[in-house]
C-alpha cells in the first residue's frame, strides 16, 4: 500500500460548482457515519444558522435568472445558492449507488446550491404545467441521467432528450419563495403568468365551481 502521508486526507474528492464528491479509503464501510471532518462545503446541523432566511427565485423557461428580485448570470446564481445552502445546512447526501461496471461503491456529496434549486424549480413546476407534463418529464430524468453518467453528453439521444424537456420548460416562469432552516428547504409560496390553478375551481368553499367540463 501507499503510504498518503499525514497531510493526504484518507479520501478522494473531486469538486465543481455544482457539488463535491467524497469517495474511497475511510468511506468505503457503508455501516460507518462519514466523519464530520469530511465535509467542506456546509455546516452540520448543530453548526446552521439558528436564524431561518427566506429568499425568492424567478424563474424563465425553466432556467432560473434571478434571487430576490437581482439577476445574476448562472454562474453568480448558483454561487449564491451555494453560500446560503452552506449556512444552512442544505444539500449533504451519503448513498450507496451503481456503477457502470454493476459494482455498488458508497459516495458522500454536498449539492447545496443544486438542493435549493431542485426544490425552487419543483415547486415552480407544479403550478405551471399540467400533470401529464410533470410525468412526461420525470419519465425522461432518469435516462437522461444515465446518458450523462455514461459520458454521453455529445449523443444525439441526450440532445434528444434535451429537446423535449425544454419544450415542456417553456411554460415553467415565475417566482417561488422559500425558507432555509437547518438542512431543510420549505417552499412558502409561488406565483406565475402561466399558472393553471384556478382558485375558484380548486376552492372547497365555492359551489359549482368544477364541472365535467374541466375534465
Amino acid at each position: 500500500d501507499i503510504d498518503a502521508g499525514p497531510e493526504e486526507p484518507l479520501y478522494s474528492t473531486d469538486e465543481n460548482l455544482l457539488h463535491t464528491s467524497y469517495e474511497g479509503e475511510i468511506l468505503e464501510d457503508p455501516a460507518i457515519p462519514a466523519p464530520e471532518e469530511i465535509w467542506k462545503r456546509t455546516k452540520s446541523l448543530t453548526n446552521a444558522s439558528d436564524k431561518p432566511e427566506e429568499i425568492s427565485i424567478s424563474f424563465e423557461e425553466g432556467v432560473p435568472i434571478s434571487i430576490n428580485e437581482k439577476n445574476m448570470s448562472p454562474a453568480e446564481l448558483l454561487t449564491k445558492l451555494n453560500d446560503y445552502a452552506g449556512n444552512h445546512g442544505i444539500g449533504r447526501l451519503d448513498l450507496v449507488e451503481n456503477r457502470f461496471t454493476g459494482m455498488k461503491s458508497r459516495g458522500c456529496y454536498e449539492t447545496p446550491g443544486g438542493t435549493i434549486l431542485l426544490k425552487a424549480r419543483r415547486a415552480m413546476e407544479s403550478l405551471c404545467l399540467t400533470r401529464d407534463n410533470i410525468i412526461e418529464k420525470d419519465s425522461l430524468m432518469p435516462t437522461y441521467a444515465k446518458l450523462i453518467y455514461d459520458g454521453l453528453w455529445w449523443s444525439n439521444k441526450r440532445i434528444d432528450l434535451q429537446n423535449k424537456i425544454d419544450s415542456i420548460s417553456e411554460k415553467v416562469s415565475g417566482s417561488v419563495s422559500l425558507k432555509l432552516y437547518k438542512g431543510n428547504v420549505i417552499s412558502l409560496g409561488k406565483e406565475s403568468q402561466n399558472s393553471l390553478y384556478d382558485e375558484n375551481k380548486a376552492s372547497f368553499e365555492a359551489k359549482g365551481g368544477f364541472s365535467n367540463e374541466d375534465m
